[in-house]
């Protein structure tokens, strides 16, 4: 039996702090081995305790949690998950620490319903976080050094579809900027609260100039070149075929896969509009959201691309979508804008 994950929690609250200690009381997998009320505390128990992941809030007194991060990612590598309230500015700081090489963000909420904790879904992160790496993540250097704008799409693809979770933010990034700015109309699906998802598609729209990146919208007709993410929150995102051309739809509806939106939703929505006049892109991620919309994508023709193990933050969806044989090549992470760029039409095995 292996030993129990010992967890650090660093949280300014008191009452944060003891609701994350009852959250983890019924995993016996997980230990509290310390808690910190701000980082300077911290970094005595990380010399002491040696915990395995580390639980930290953004805003605390002395130090914030994002100048405690770059210090630990430089000097003593440890898997770290943001906890974060759903603010504007906390969303900008947590989408810089994902980049800085933070394995997820936590929404920090008030529970609603009594007697329901509002950390109950860290452990399962804390869990996944205490199985990667961060000692060895780094960003991968692209193949080519031809500007995006000078590359062109080999197959007329109407729609490219992406979706990610855990480690997205930086595998989007990496995808989108290898495309030029006459690319597709291309959709992504990233799990991510609400506040999350303005603040990341503006900061992608600033970061890579030749594509327009925008949330999505209802009822907006889609051109080349668009990038539009689907809004956090209670409504999936998907598209339609119209006269006037290719149409988001932002649609009310139960959560697929726990999530909302669902990359699923997504995914099936394009097999159904547009078949083999697509690209589906899964990334890495938690789970299976977005595993067996891939699979129909190819079912109905499209050309399918999964992220391989090395380059995955958590190989969880692209694992299962290459199980389902729903991935018509597995690609590592630096080379999957090239391949999608040359990705033929009839389907082979990956």
């Amino acid at each position: 039996m292996l030993p129990p994950v010992k967890v650090l929690v660093v949280d300014d609250s008191r009452t944060a702090r003891a609701m994350i200690r009852h959250a983890f009381q019924n995993h016996p997998d997980l230990v509290i081995a310390g808690e910190a009320a701000n980082p300077l505390e911290a970094r005595d128990m990380i010399i002491r305790d040696q915990p395995d992941v580390i639980t930290l809030d953004i805003e605390m007194p002395n130090i914030n949690g994002l100048q405690f991060l770059e210090k630990i990612m430089r000097l003593r590598p440890i898997p770290v998950v943001m906890v974060s309230s759903l603010t504007e500015r906390n969303a900008e700081i947590a989408l810089t620490a994902l980049q800085m090489g933070a394995f997820d963000c936590f929404p920090k909420t008030i529970a609603t319903v009594p007697g329901t904790n509002a950390f109950a879904g860290l452990p399962g992160i804390v869990r996944q976080a205490a199985r990667s790496k961060p000692a060895v993540k780094t960003r991968a250097t692209a193949l080519t050094a031809t500007a995006p704008e000078n590359r062109h799409w080999q197959q007329p693809y109407d729609l490219v579809a992406i979706g990610a979770s855990t480690g997205g933010v930086e595998a989007i990034e990496e995808v989108l900027s290898g495309f030029p700015p006459d690319s597709p109309p291309i959709v992504i699906c990233q799990h991510m609260p609400a506040f999350f998802t303005a603040s990341f598609a503006a900061r992608l729209d600033k970061k890579l100039a030749p594509l327009s990146i925008q949330e999505g919208r209802d009822r907006e007709i889609l051109l080349p070149g668009h990038v539009r993410i689907a809004p956090g929150g209670t409504r999936h995102m998907t598209i339609i075929r119209t006269e006037g051309g290719i149409m988001t739809r932002l649609v009310q509806a139960p959560a697929v896969n726990g999530h909302v939106p669902s990359i699923d939703v997504l995914f099936d929505s394009v097999a159904d509009q547009l078949s083999n006049r697509s690209l589906g892109i899964i990334l890495t991620g938690m789970g299976q959201d977005g595993a067996e919309g891939l699979l129909a994508l190819r079912q109905g023709g499209a050309w399918t691309i999964a992220q391989d193990k090395a380059s995955s933050v958590v190989y969880g969806m692209p694992r299962v979508a290459a199980e389902l044989g729903a991935a018509s090549q597995i690609v590592p992470l630096n080379q999957i804008s090239t391949a999608a760029m040359s990705a033929r039409t009839r389907q082979t095995r990956a």
